[in-house]
């Protein structure tokens, strides 16, 4: 296991955080503040982009989404998924609480506690989307921030593609019927026509774009240099479309979060519990199994992140910008680094007592 880790470590291929990454906290604070002030002093033009829509879809949202996505898709070679056999342990295990446990510990855990332990502290009208909302955040798995993630617990990169690349094809085909039937469970009307709609929108294209992209990409000569280069110049682009929709979520949010501010600590609790609930369980399953823990660690990682992009657009698609589902899935983002970065110290800090088993 160690030879296979050290090989790993050494890979080129593999990310740093960033300056913005690492405080993407602060960021999404920010914009939480300005959104807020910009919603109370001119809430005209807000009312005016929130209508901008076609078949429930908002536009200028449609763009910002693909403007976050696209760059991460780039970095998706479907061709590696030939080599899940190599990691099939780890993948099982990362397959399992990503797609069976994840959506459903979060349904359950979002019922808890929004219907029973905070019921009493949040709007009767707005629990169903507040529920809504956690079930849209945990139905997908991340697939940007997790190269990331595996680079910080010297992951084994080429188990991270596969991982990846095989979780976006299965959310092409999953991630309408788990929404639906958890929101189903949940007892909220699903609105299938939007929600197919926004997989439509959200994930089949861009993904097409991307490879479609990738592939001029890799037609030319020195194509790594290319890609990398590209996806740097993308990439200020893509934080930018990030935090232009929570300034924009939250000037449509403002009042509510006013009248109520302790709503998003609430909402943030049944989110964490998901996460450390998620990155345990899928760690202990490798350990069981006896992966090595370059594998473990984004197995881990990657089984408890969230694609907060994707939830949030298909939160405003089926609920608005107002809803408490659209809320939800931001306060995901708001604690996504943080929470991330304390299972990467976990992980690395357990090591030695991994190996043991």
């Amino acid at each position: 296991m160690s030879v296979q880790c050290e090989v790993a470590a050494k890979d080129p291929t593999k990310e740093d955080m960033g300056f913005f990454e690492r405080y993407l906290t602060l960021w999404v604070l920010l914009c939480i503040i300005f959104g807020i002030s910009l919603g109370n002093f001119i809430p005209q033009v807000f009312r005016v982009v929130g209508h901008l829509e076609i078949a429930k879809v908002n536009i200028p949202v449609a763009v910002l989404v693909w403007l976050m996505i696209i760059p991460m898709l780039l970095k998706i070679d479907f061709s590696t998924l030939h080599q899940a056999g190599k990691h099939w342990k780890g993948i099982g295990v990362t397959l399992f609480v990503n797609w069976a446990v994840k959506p459903l510990s979060m349904a359950l855990l979002g019922w808890l506690f929004i219907r029973i332990v905070f019921a009493d502290w949040l709007p009767a009208d707005q629990q169903d989307s507040y529920i809504a909302g956690l079930i849209l955040l945990a139905a997908a798995p991340c697939t940007a921030m997790v190269f990331v993630w595996s680079n910080l617990t010297k992951g084994e990169p080429n188990f991270t593609l596969t991982q990846v690349a095989l979780n976006d094809t299965i959310m092409i085909f999953a991630f309408a019927p788990i929404v639906g039937l958890l929101l189903g469970i949940s007892a909220i009307t699903v609105p299938w026509d939007t929600l197919i709609l926004s997989v439509l929108i959200y994930i089949i294209l861009p993904v097409i774009i991307a490879q479609l992209w990738r592939k001029i990409i890799f037609s030319r000569n020195h194509h790594y240099q290319l890609l990398d280069a590209t996806l740097k110049m993308l990439h200020p682009f893509s934080l930018s479309a990030l935090l232009l929709t929570i300034v924009l979520l939250f000037a449509f949010q403002g009042k509510q979060i006013l009248d109520q501010p302790l709503v998003i600590v609430m909402l943030a609790v049944p989110i964490l519990i998901q996460v450390y609930f998620n990155s345990g369980l899928a760690y202990l399953l490798n350990r069981k199994l006896k992966v090595a823990h370059c594998v473990a660690g984004p197995s881990a990682l990657i089984g408890a992140s969230n694609f907060f992009e994707l939830s949030v657009a298909t939160a405003i698609s089926l609920f608005g910008f107002e809803s408490g589902a659209a809320l939800a899935t931001v306060v995901g983002v708001l604690v996504e680094v943080p929470v991330m970065l304390s299972v990467v110290r976990i992980v690395n800090r357990s090591k030695e007592w991994y190996q043991l088993a």
